[in-house]
């Protein structure tokens, strides 16, 4: 990235962090968002291993793992850009659960997982790092597991990545809609081979 590029992303996570100090986030708590959480669910339950281990890229403050309640997994590992999230999640104290405030540009895993989710946050990761931080996080997928991706309507400029990658192959892919015109997201897991 460039230092124009490096600012925006500064700017972007300062504002995030004062978002989620205002409340502004906590529509990811609504019904119409738990459409597309119950659909990365059930993608984890159809194409992951038994008991999964988990790592959720932009986890915010903990939403994807409040709603897995009845889903069986080993370890969740959430990691998101904002400090302010991770702050709010781990106050939860969700078990079997650990949450870290860091960029996915930059992030590297001290352990491999079973799925790997890109929790709405593939988009914000500059086109200059999508390529790094998708193999990166490939080389830290077990064998046989997958990366559930969610992008809010179409993720121009983001899918392309997952499905040239000739790591992956695509198993499903769907579009979650609300009954709003303008409010659905694309959802796709793909395999690791």
């Amino acid at each position: 990235m460039n230092i124009l590029d490096k600012f925006h992303h500064w700017r972007r996570k300062r504002r995030w962090d004062k978002q989620y100090k205002a409340g502004q986030w906590e529509n990811l708590k609504s019904e119409k968002e738990s459409k597309r959480y119950f659909q990365i669910i059930d993608y984890l339950k159809k194409y992951g291993p038994t008991n999964p281990s988990i790592l959720d890229i932009g986890c915010g403050d903990g939403v994807l793992n409040e709603r897995m309640k009845e889903f069986e997994f080993s370890s969740f590992l959430g990691l998101d850009f904002s400090k302010v999230s991770i702050e709010q999640a781990k106050k939860k104290n969700f078990p079997k659960a650990e949450f870290i405030s860091e960029d996915a540009v930059t992030f590297q895993p001290t352990r491999n997982f079973d799925a790997i989710v890109f929790n709405e946050a593939f988009y914000y990761i500059h086109d200059s790092e999508k390529t790094n931080v998708l193999n990166r996080m490939l080389d830290h997928l077990n064998e046989g597991g997958v990366i559930i991706t969610s992008i809010y309507r179409e993720g121009i400029g983001c899918w392309e990545y997952f499905k040239e990658n000739p790591k992956l192959k695509e198993l499903e892919f769907t579009t979650v809609k609300t009954g709003e015109e303008l409010q659905y997201w694309k959802i796709g897991v793909y395999k690791k081979v």
